[in-house]
């Protein structure tokens, strides 16, 4: 049981929250009792946690496949220099942040990639998925896996000065496919091409987080059924109205959830990072592998990664849990054969 001294610090942690008549005291307990998933601890997934713990939702997911760097800075508001420094896991470092802010929060962190093998485990018992990705791959088998598992997803993206975002929830709207096909999905421009400014992310962000309390406290009637998209430099907004399910849509109209049925190579470009990823199915040895490496070049290491600087100029970014960066290269092919030399097929 909650001491006296600690339920009034939570009383005032949340008076504000609990003055606003939609949440009320009622809304906070029920945000206390609810659980979300957040894949992606980039720009939007660091706004997106930092709102949901900030707000007190009791039980907090992350995932994220990727380590701090410096050019994340700029937008990436749960980081810092120490933390790009450090090289540390993105879904690591968020943890310790997000564990300062709001301790009773129970915070679950998993540096891992989101693939159809693993998501319905990082799905398990939560009550609604945010979407923190930057690619659309991984945004339609969020969608697939939420529609199949009766579970909202809220779709944000955010690039340059645009952003989008909707909350589609099985049963009541459409989903991201019947919105945006797959052949039609995203324009193939990342931040890591174009570029992005923070404001966006906040706004893009704010707008999920907003739809994510209205459907945690159970406000289901006031959820926005649009799609959201703003244009913030030269200042254009526009509204669309979520069009109803396609009774020929894979997902939600012949529940057949390709994403979820995809066959995964192990290998995946990065779009605009110049690296590429790859899985070797295997749990490696960090220890291991540090020495066994020392003759390929220069080797660093913390307790979540290992980093090679290879004579031939790539880099490799090895992970417990099998996947093996390579940066410095967007061809796969050059990527498997740095691979199989120095990692082995």
């Amino acid at each position: 049981m909650k001491g006296e001294s600690s339920m009034k610090e939570e009383q005032d942690r949340f008076s504000r929250q609990r003055l606003f008549a939609p949440i009320g005291e009622v809304g906070q307990q029920r945000l206390e009792a609810g659980s979300v998933l957040i894949v992606g601890m980039g720009a939007l997934g660091t706004a997106l946690a930092n709102h949901i713990v900030r707000a007190g939702v009791g039980q907090v997911r992350i995932v994220d496949r990727d380590f701090v760097e410096w050019s994340n800075l700029q937008r990436q508001m749960l980081y810092d220099e120490e933390d790009a420094r450090q090289s540390l896991p993105k879904a690591v470092a968020a943890q310790a942040k997000l564990e300062r802010i709001y301790s009773a929060c129970r915070i679950e962190a998993f540096v891992s990639d989101v693939t159809p093998a693993n998501i319905a485990s990082f799905m398990e018992g939560v009550d609604l998925v945010l979407d923190g990705t930057d690619n659309f791959q991984t945004r339609y088998l969020l969608n697939d896996a939420c529609f199949e598992a009766g579970i909202p997803f809220i779709y944000g993206g955010a690039v340059s000065s645009r952003g989008m975002s909707a909350a589609f929830v099985p049963g009541e709207t459409c989903c991201l496919r019947c919105l945006l096909p797959e052949s039609t999905g995203g324009d193939g421009q990342t931040c890591d091409m174009i570029g992005v400014i923070s404001p966006i992310v906040d706004v893009v962000a704010s707008f999920q987080a907003v739809e994510a309390l209205k459907l945690l406290v159970g406000d289901r009637q006031r959820v926005r059924r649009s799609l959201l998209s703003w244009e913030m430099w030269s200042y254009h907004t526009y509204e669309m109205k979520l069009p109803a399910a396609r009774p020929d849509c894979p997902t939600c109209g012949r529940l057949e959830f390709p994403a979820l049925q995809a066959d995964s190579t192990g290998i995946a470009l990065m779009c605009g990072r110049d690296t590429v990823q790859i899985d070797g199915g295997r749990p490696l040895d960090l220890a291991l592998w540090r020495m066994k490496l020392q003759e390929a070049g220069e080797v660093s290491a913390n307790p979540y990664l290992l980093r090679v600087q290879l004579v031939e100029g790539e880099r490799l970014v090895l992970f417990p849990d099998g996947r093996v960066l390579v940066q410095g290269t967007e061809d796969p092919v050059r990527a498997k054969s740095l691979y199989a030399r120095y990692i082995g097929m």
